[in-house]
């Protein structure tokens, strides 16, 4: 099979599209011809700085095909079924096998493209908002970097849900372009305070729920943007480093800060993870929420789809096809 894979950990140009051998189908397993590939920060985080573990090694978290082989001691998944699949790696490749625990049916009538870009980013939103940040309707949730998966992923269920949704972009063709998804209220941090601008929008209450994926400074700084109970959410691996939040100043008016990581909720809460995104998927192949792709490139061509998420020009998701 042909596959886009590493040697080393780099830039985007260490992705070498190569033949390499047909993945196994263990026990437990399925075999899919994939279809389309979405390209996850994950991805581009493995590709930087995890040591391949073998090489030629292979990344990629999420690809959507059909099942060519079934694995003994499988029975809720037959060879023509269409699915998505998730695993740590091995989703840049024209074929992969995975557990057949960690996939899930694609609706008929919807693409493998758009499926494949739900599980990590309208999971992780919905465990942001609503696990996490118990947002109800009536409140207010501010979501940074609002034109990312993540973040137009939260806009549309935020907004579904009732709250008044609040945005950060770098630019006011991004907040426009998630005006359109149901965002109430955008704050473009390249020329305005959004701490400032978040407590003017809500009459100086502040919001509910923040959802931060930025980290650093920009963490620390949404303190003074959250509401009296309000919820600041730490999502994603950028926001596991550089952030020193002194404890004090969460109590004044008796903030939460939660971490969300939606690989330990699927380790840890297998069920529940597992059905809410099946539910996700029903819920986009009815139409709404509705996935937005920025650009689809063929897989012999990662290097240059990693090199575009990386330029920050995006707007939506970045797919692959074999």
């Amino acid at each position: 099979m042909k596959a886009s894979v590493i040697y080393k950990n780099g830039s985007p140009d260490v992705l070498r599209y190569e033949d390499v051998p047909d993945p196994d189908c263990p026990d437990g397993h399925v075999l899919i011809d994939v279809e389309a590939i979405s390209i996850e920060g994950g991805d581009l985080l493995a590709r930087v700085g995890s040591p391949p573990p073998s090489v030629p090694h292979i990344v990629g978290y999420l690809a959507a095909g059909t099942v060519v082989r079934v694995g003994t001691g499988v029975k809720d998944r037959t060879v023509g079924d269409r699915i998505v699949t998730l695993n740590p790696a091995g989703s840049h490749a024209s074929m992969r096998a995975v557990p057949a625990m960690s996939t899930w049916p694609i609706p008929d009538g919807l693409d493998a493209a758009t499926a494949a870009c739900v599980p990590v980013a309208f999971g992780t939103a919905q465990e942001c908002l609503f696990t996490a940040g118990h947002l109800e309707a009536g409140q207010t949730a501010l979501i940074h970097a609002g034109a990312g998966g993540v973040g137009m992923a939260a806009i549309q269920l935020a907004k579904h849900a009732g709250a008044t949704v609040i945005s950060t972009a770098s630019s006011d063709e991004k907040l426009e372009r998630l005006s359109e998804l149901g965002l109430d209220h955008g704050i473009n941090y390249a020329r305005e305070n959004f701490v400032q601008r978040a407590r003017e929008l809500t009459d100086g209450r502040g919001a509910d729920v923040i959802i931060d994926s930025v980290g650093g400074q920009n963490l620390v700084d949404s303190i003074g943007a959250l509401a009296y109970r309000g919820s600041l959410i730490s999502v994603g691996l950028a926001g596991r480093a550089g952030s020193n939040i002194e404890a004090r100043d969460l109590w004044e008016k008796n903030n939460t800060l939660r971490g969300v990581f939606l690989g330990g909720a699927l380790r840890n809460e297998y069920p529940r993870v597992h059905s809410m995104i099946a539910d996700l998927i029903g819920r986009v192949g009815n139409g709404e929420p509705r996935v937005v792709i920025d650009r689809t490139f063929p897989l012999a061509e990662a290097a240059a789809a990693h090199a575009h998420i990386e330029s920050r020009q995006t707007i939506g998701r970045v797919v692959m096809t074999p």
